[in-house]
Order: C-alpha cells, then sequence, then structure tokens
C-alpha cells in the first residue's frame, strides 16, 4: 500500500467509497452521495488551504482515502482542525485506515496545527472510535440524537488529539505578539 495527494483520476473511486458509506452507513451523516465534481470541489477547498487529501493505493486501486480541513471556520479555530478518513468496504481491516490517520497526523502536525479533531458518525462505530483510540484520540463528549438517518436518531461522538505541543504553549504567531 503506498499513500500520496489525491489526483483528478482518484475521484470517481473516492465517490464511490464516499456514496457507499453515505447510503450504507453511519459514518457520514448526508444521505444522498455528492456528485464526483462536488468531491472535487470539497478536494481543491481542501488543498487550497495547504492541507493534505491522501489516498491509500493498495496494487494500483485506491483503497481509502482521508483528508484534514478546519474544524470550524471562526479565526480562533484557526489551529485545529478535523480529520475524514472512508476505506474502501471490502478494504477494511487491512490497515488502510490507520496508514491514512498516521500520515494526516504527522503531515498536520509538521504544519504546526495543534488539535484534531474526529467527529464520528454513531456511538456504535466501534470501528472508528477504536481506530482513533489507537493514535491517541481521547472520547471528549457524545451529542446524542443529533443526526436522524435510516429511520433512527444517531449520536455524534467527538474525539480530540493534540498536535505538537498542543495547548502546552501558545502558537508561535502569538508567541512573537507578546
Amino acid at each position: 500500500m503506498k499513500l500520496r495527494l489525491a489526483v483528478a483520476a482518484d475521484f470517481p473511486a473516492i465517490q464511490a467509497i464516499y456514496a457507499h458509506h453515505v447510503l450504507h452507513g453511519l459514518a457520514s451523516f448526508e444521505e444522498q452521495p455528492p456528485a464526483v465534481d462536488e468531491m472535487r470541489r470539497r478536494h481543491d477547498e481542501v488543498v487550497s488551504r495547504g492541507l493534505p487529501w491522501l489516498v491509500a493505493d493498495f496494487a494500483g486501486t485506491v483503497a481509502g482515502y482521508g483528508y484534514c480541513a478546519p474544524y470550524r471556520a471562526r479565526s480562533a479555530y484557526r489551529y485545529a482542525l478535523e480529520d475524514s478518513v472512508y476505506v474502501r468496504e471490502d478494504m477494511t481491516g487491512k490497515g488502510v485506515g490507520g496508514a491514512l490517520l498516521a500520515e494526516l497526523v504527522r503531515r498536520c502536525e509538521a504544519l504546526g496545527y495543534r488539535q484534531i479533531v474526529a467527529v464520528i458518525g454513531d456511538s456504535a462505530n466501534a470501528a472508528s472510535i477504536n481506530l482513533h483510540a489507537a493514535f491517541g484520540f481521547l472520547r471528549v463528549g457524545t451529542l446524542r440524537s443529533v443526526g436522524f438517518k435510516f429511520g433512527r436518531w444517531a449520536d455524534s461522538v467527538l474525539m480530540q488529539r493534540p498536535l505538537g505541543s498542543g495547548d502546552g504553549t501558545p502558537p508561535e504567531e502569538a508567541a512573537t505578539q507578546t
């Protein structure tokens, strides 16, 4: 398996992976899969900020993808990111998600970000909760019944991991302004 930056040719596979999760699970609270062009637009928005959008290439096939985007738009959140990792349904349990998440954490830490947040669809999503826990994310909360999909209420589990020195020191920009 090789991790690399996503390229234009990957987006039909990326869209198919995401569409499966939208249509068959609670990892995403979207109810209709976005088209390939919309997935490209989302990618372009992420990478225009200098953030990573990776694919896991397994023998020439996109086995999964992951990216980090700003956690929230307001300026005080500028050191916090939210990760998203999706694995093709027939590639689960092969280390794809872990490889993607580890590389996202490494890259975002190198970029100077201080916190990474996972907003995990559904309390019963043990695979994602366990994956994040294995990489040092702590469960910091559960938003009960904030989504309604497949005829039932679903929670969002919030997990968080510091990057670099986390909140132990101010960011360089703030430290030089004192």
